[in-house]
């Protein structure tokens, strides 16, 4: 005997849950050969109402989620000890325990407490970012609409549970296994288990073979398989790691880490630099030998040098920088699928986007309707006759639209509208339903450009089509008048029909062709040839969906930021052009191009016109991978929405693909980089800024850090050639390793994006991140920085102060603070930007400030740290010693900006 409903070996069934009786587990598989009724009686739910919330809440907190098991994260203690396992990192505490049995141990001890302190934080950032990747993670889950207590309920697909009623149309991911009771036309691609390529036809009859293969179990719907077209309607069988995709993932669980590669390119730039720093403190030991300096303490001071000085941190950096950022962009409506997208976000020079609902508000109204050669703008007074009754009551059948028990229309925008206007004249869906049962349908799809269902209607059938005019036009053999019964089918003309439609969509009207056929029996043979042929036209019908606010400066903003906003859409040309014109994308037709004369170009001929086209109307989806494929030969980097099944292909194409959070489909998600949970095309603008802001701010940040890593080493690297002893002793450069690694350099991912970051051409994609004068700035910079440190070094020694080294210690900590203030921009004055605009930063750097006095002026840290207090006067010059590195840096943004530096172009501010 079956079970209602398979148990979860993670989770053991609660106390007070709902009991299943014992299952042969031998027929665990079997439920495809099982009838509906029994299927139902099995899983102990009704699929007219499906379960009630109350059964649903037990079989969740029975089987648990319906999740696929993944690798267990890793636990806090190994992220913690992991921070220990650094070679340089284990090299170093070795060194500092054999110092302090033969020399120190108080210097032994505080070098231990600034290493942990060093893990605490490094602890801090990759939970910081394993959190921040996890909450991107459950916003990106997927959802599944299922029937609970006889009502339509959207609830995360993880929530399902055995017995749910869960209803499925094209673009849907099955959520989990089904066993179908209902298909209409439904086809369903389970390449994903099967390895077959073809489309599977879906039906609800029981199949006698128990052991069928999962190929052959054309009743059932698989968890993770895609479907294609037509709907349906299944009962779960199976969640979680019992599905046919949670064996499979059984058999084949691992977990690899996502890279950007950004972070690859730093994991490679820090190995190799890694090398040369080694090879620098080698030199600097042998040298201070030389010297006749002590040999443990010259070993603590290269080794502790490599450690402050090898940027092992800057993979982590840019993961967190990302992964906060990415949350922030959710907050904008933008959720960011994929991490390396954030990256590739600042270099988009091509946006395509889709006009309805991303460009237009998506609230489609009835505005027109033209019928027996009349245009009717006031079609609410339009007389009780034909062809209007014909008219709406096609629309209120022919819609899969519904309302409600509060009142409220759902279902596809076109569709609400249409059964609104049916409604508004007095002809109610449920009330004409009631008569003219729907007895099938031939869902819509994009090739066909319609749909058809078909009634009863008395003892006969009538079939009502809706679709494009061209599409619906040429099927048609007749036209409805304005005569009674047979009578009132007349001649029908084509020519005069497609130019009233051509002159509503010249109006920014969408433009739907409406037709009938009366059928005495069901056809035998159900395909769209047979049922969509011999058609009476009806009418036209007009919808507007007025251009989002908004979407009109996200434009200008494109157009200033380098990146070229395109239009592509299903709709007629005209209507497609008035939306562009409105909106700034297109000036007049010669920037238009519809889909036959897409396909009529050879590929040498839209190469060259790509670049100048700015809408695309009456395109296919399958010719979107065309537009994208010439625009990426062209260079460009091309970000791509769409919402559909015939999408996916694309958007995975695309450099990033943008799907529709709200309309969209689940594969078209899947398939995507980016999704807009509003469906707005000022957020895809919002999000390239965004990109545009992390990103800006990374450079930031491998800017501070590898200019004060590289002040480090050439403090101690050039002291003996002035004759200088050694500046600094292992505890200091760790100290500063802590302070300057830690709080300020995060506090640089919340800069605020700089002024004119829509203004500047995109980062081509391959462009090095130390490009536009960073690696000159880190070298000039790093060696104006030790400049000033040995210049304090030198005075003090010059005038017997025996402070030198506290000196130098407080100097290069302090012009490392003033760095990170002058470095907020790389074009700005900090006097502009003003110091308050990243108070984070603001408060890193005075707690820094803070912290490094405590080590010169509070009494017992003077022997932990060997420091001295300073006189006031010390004190001041090494303030001003420190403040010089933010006056050479504020000239060298003066100098760029008038594009006196570093072959950059004069921009200002």
């Amino acid at each position: 005997m079956l079970q209602p409903y398979y148990f979860s070996p993670m989770h053991a069934p609660h106390p007070t849950a709902e009991k299943a009786p014992p299952a042969d587990a031998s027929d665990m598989a079997a439920w495809h050969a099982l009838n509906v009724d029994e299927v139902a009686r099995r899983t102990g739910v009704a699929p007219k109402s499906g379960l009630t919330h109350e059964q649903a809440a037990q079989r969740l907190q029975a089987n648990g989620a319906n999740l696929i098991q993944e690798a267990p994260p890793r636990p806090l203690w190994r992220m913690f000890i992991d921070q220990f396992t650094d070679f340089m990192i284990l090299i170093l505490m070795a060194a500092a325990i054999v110092s302090g049995f033969i020399g120190d141990l108080k210097d032994t001890l505080a070098i231990v407490v600034i290493v942990l302190l060093n893990a605490i934080i490094g602890f801090g950032q990759e939970v910081r970012a394993e959190r921040a990747m996890a909450a991107l993670k459950k916003l990106a889950a997927t959802h599944a609409t299922v029937l609970r207590g006889g009502e339509h309920a959207v609830i995360p697909a993880q929530e399902l549970v055995p017995g749910d009623v869960v209803l499925l149309e094209a673009g849907n991911v099955v959520p989990a296994d089904l066993r179908l009771v209902e298909s209409a036309r439904l086809k369903v691609d389970e390449a994903l288990l099967t390895g077959e390529a073809v489309t599977v036809d879906k039906k609800c009859d029981a199949l006698p073979q128990p052991d069928l293969p999962l190929g052959d179990r054309v009743n059932m719907a698989f968890k993770g398989a895609t479907a294609t077209y037509g709907r349906g309607k299944g009962i779960v069988v199976a969640t979680g790691m019992q599905t046919e995709l949670g064996k499979i993932a059984r058999m084949m669980e691992s977990a690899e880490e996502l890279r950007t590669p950004l972070q690859k390119r730093l994991a490679s730039f820090g190995k190799r630099l890694g090398l040369s720093v080694l090879a620098i403190c080698a030199a600097i030991f042998v040298v201070g030998l030389m010297r006749g300096e002590p040999v443990v303490l010259m070993f603590l001071t290269a080794v502790s040098l490599a450690v402050a000085a090898i940027p092992e941190a800057l993979p982590a950096v840019v993961t967190i920088s990302l992964a906060l950022g990415a949350r922030k962009m959710v907050q904008q409506n933008a959720l960011m699928r994929r991490l390396p997208a954030v990256e590739t976000l600042g270099s988009v020079t091509f946006i395509c986007s889709d006009k309805t609902g991303t460009l237009t508000q998506n609230r489609m109204r009835v505005e027109e309707l033209w019928a027996a050669g009349e245009l009717s703008q006031q079609w609410m007074d339009t007389p009780a006759q034909e062809p209007w009754n014909s008219l709406f009551a096609a629309l209120a059948l022919c819609n899969d639209a519904s309302r409600g028990r509060n009142g409220e229309i759902t279902g596809d925008p076109t569709e609400a509208a249409l059964y609104l206007a049916a409604s508004e004249r007095g002809l109610h869906k449920v009330e004409l339903e009631a008569n003219a049962a729907r007895v099938f349908e031939l869902p819509f799809d994009s090739d066909r450009k319609r749909m058809t269902t078909v009634h009863r209607h008395g003892e006969a059938f009538i079939a009502y089509t809706k679709g494009a005019p061209e599409s619906v036009l040429p099927l048609c053999t007749d036209a409805l008048t304005n005569a009674p019964g047979e009578q009132g089918k007349g001649h029908i003309n084509r020519t005069a029909m497609l130019a009233a439609a051509k002159q509503m969509a010249t109006r920014g009207l969408r433009v739907l062709a409406i037709a009938q056929r009366h059928w005495p029996v069901i056809p035998e043979r159900q395909q769209h040839a047979d049922i969509e042929s011999g058609l009476v036209f009806i009418g036209l019908v007009g919808l507007m969906d007025p251009a989002r606010p908004e979407a009109q400066e996200a434009v200008r903003l494109c157009r200033s930021a380098g990146i070229t906003p395109v239009m592509i859409t299903g709709d007629h040309a005209a209507t497609a052009l008035a939306i562009a014109s409105q909106l700034g994308i297109a000036n007049d037709e010669h920037d238009v191009v519809t889909g036959p004369e897409l396909a009529a170009m050879d590929d040498e001929l839209f190469a060259s016109k790509a670049a100048h086209i700015r809408v695309y109307a009456r395109v296919d989806p399958a010719q979107k991978i065309r537009i994208v494929e010439t625009l990426q030969a062209r260079g460009e980097l091309v970000a791509m929405t769409g919402d559909g099944v015939n999408d996916a292909p694309a958007l995975k194409r695309a450099d990033i693909g943008v799907a529709m959070g709200k309309g969209g489909t689940d594969v078209a998600r899947e398939a995507s980089s980016l999704v807009l949970l509003d469906d707005n095309f000022a957020t895809i603008v919002g999000a390239v800024r965004e990109g545009r802001r992390i990103f800006d701010n990374i450079r930031k940040f491998i800017r501070f850090a590898m200019t004060g890593n590289s002040a480090e080493i050439w403090v101690i690297f050039l002291a003996p050639f002035f004759a200088l002893p050694i500046p600094l002793l292992p505890i200091h450069i760790l100290w500063i390793n802590l302070l300057t690694d830690g709080l300020p350099g995060l506090a640089l991912t919340a800069e605020p994006a700089e002024e004119g970051i829509m203004q500047r051409p995109p980062r081509p994609p391959q462009e090095s991140v130390f490009a536009h004068g960073m690696w000159q700035h880190i070298i000039w910079v790093g060696l104006t920085i030790a400049a000033v440190s040995l210049f304090a070094q030198a005075w003090a020694l010059d005038t017997g102060s025996a402070h030198w080294q506290t000196m130098v210690f407080t100097v290069l900590t302090l012009s490392q603070m003033a760095h990170v203030l002058a470095i907020r921009s790389e074009r700005q004055s900090l006097f502009h930007q003003g110091l308050f605009s990243n108070r984070p930063l603001l408060g890193a750097v005075l707690l820094t400030f803070a912290l490094q006095m405590a080590t010169i002026y509070v009494p017992f840290l003077n022997p932990v740290f060997s420091t001295q207090p300073l006189t006031a006067g010390e004190l001041a010059l090494c303030l001003a010693l420190s403040m010089i590195v933010l006056v050479v840096v504020e000239v060298e943004k003066l100098l760029l900006r008038r594009g006196l530096l570093y072959g950059e172009p004069a921009r200002e501010l």
